[in-house]
């Protein structure tokens, strides 16, 4: 329970409530607690410009944000978790959404396989923690009909571990749709899972900050091994340890739709074929040479965030200067450039000086990057992101052990 506790991320004051209204339908079994739920408490819910309505997080480092972009709730699953797959609707798909939340990631799914497939089937496995999270998602008004589908599942889910008590979703299940609810750490869930058995993995936690556990390097080598090889899996963050982690786990990465951020997310496929667009330049040589690329790390898929946080911390620490260049003032991504601001050149080359290369317009510097020179945003199986980045790490390894002349 203490786990719980700390992954849920909706407010505590929502969260309470929540709790407090299905707590009187188990007791009273009066329908009244659930329906009115939403115009009694409609304060605490966030409308976006898309019309459809988020709820705020708890307090995380003395902010509290909504869980869903301001530019619209679910847009935004449309957006960054839709439109990049490749779903071959001819044939049956399966998906695993992890902190389905709200449920709208899985509603925007369903939308778009009733919209487009006639024979086949579509199976979803939605995976949350928190059961007045998913709860929620049958308080807010529906922004698409296909999530009544979604609230049904959940529904049917909440009274099988009797957290609700009545139905009070009218909207059927097609029969070509199998939705299975689990509400529980997804680390446990992933790993009763059959291999290469999803076409999309979408991985939708708060931040990598608040939940590293879903983002650790030992989570994706599960991703890597449930996920078909024309599989995606399509999360939103940029983060440099979640890309690296990626590349670890043995995927290609590419970069996400850009919605309501200043910058893209992250795409990750066992096949290159599948990705089309790189990431920035400058990401993949930070992923590279710097201690930023250092993944999360949860052996035994069991720690604490805490804990990887930390640990995290730590081996950042002893890896730069001897493996990694420092990640201070963004040294990596100076190599092979001129600089006119001397003040920021000396710190930029005190830090390379570290890592034996000479300065930012060294051969050495120039032949770590060297790949980047041929750099293009369309990703084929040659020239890619991953590709460059293995490339780059290497050939910093050599200089630094002194096996470059």
């Amino acid at each position: 329970m203490d786990y719980e506790k700390n992954a849920r991320v909706i407010n505590d004051d929502i969260f309470d409530l929540i709790n407090r209204c299905f707590d009187e339908e188990r007791s009273s079994r009066n329908n009244e607690s659930r329906l009115n739920f939403f115009d009694t408490y409609n304060n605490y819910f966030v409308l976006t410009d898309d019309g459809s309505y988020s709820i705020n997080s708890k307090e995380i480092n003395h902010k509290i944000e909504t869980l869903h972009t301001s530019t619209g709730a679910i847009s935004e699953a449309f957006e960054k978790f839709i439109k990049p797959m490749k779903f071959d609707y001819t044939k049956d798909i399966t998906i695993l959404d992890i902190c389905a939340g709200l449920g709208y990631n899985s509603s925007a799914a369903i939308d778009d396989f009733l919209k487009h497939s006639e024979d086949s089937n579509l199976k979803i496995d939605m995976v949350e923690i928190s059961a007045a999270t998913l709860a929620c998602g049958l308080l807010v008004p529906s922004p698409i009909k296909a999530h009544d589908i979604t609230r049904k599942a959940i529904e049917n889910e909440l009274i099988k571990q009797d957290y609700a008590t009545l139905e009070l979703e009218t909207a059927e299940i097609p029969s070509n749709i199998d939705i299975n609810v689990y509400i529980e750490d997804a680390r446990k869930t992933v790993q009763r899972l059959d291999d290469k058995s999803y076409d999309a993995i979408f991985l939708d936690p708060f931040s990598q900050n608040m939940a590293p556990e879903l983002f650790s390097l030992e989570f994706f080598k599960q991703f890597r091994r449930i996920i078909k090889d024309t599989g995606i899996v399509a999360t939103y963050t940029s983060a440099a340890p979640v890309r690296a982690g990626f590349i670890k786990a043995d995927f290609y990465i590419g970069l996400g739709p850009i919605f309501g951020r200043k910058q893209g997310g992250t795409l990750a496929s066992p096949s290159q074929e599948m990705l089309d667009t790189a990431l920035p330049k400058n990401d993949e040589i930070r992923i590279a040479l710097s201690d930023v690329g250092i993944p999360f790390r949860d052996p035994g898929l069991d720690n604490s965030s805490e804990y990887i946080l930390d640990k995290r911390t730590e081996e950042r620490h002893a890896k730069r200067h001897t493996e990694k260049i420092s990640s201070a003032v963004k040294t990596p991504i100076f190599l092979a450039q001129e600089m006119d601001d001397e003040k920021l050149k000396r710190r930029v080359e005190r830090n390379l000086a570290k890592m034996n290369i000479p300065s930012t317009t060294s051969a050495e510097a120039k032949y770590i990057v060297e790949i980047e020179n041929t750099y293009s945003e369309k990703q084929d199986l040659e020239k890619n992101s991953r590709n460059r980045i293995l490339d780059m790490a290497k050939k910093l390894k050599e200089v630094k052990n002194g096996d470059y002349s």
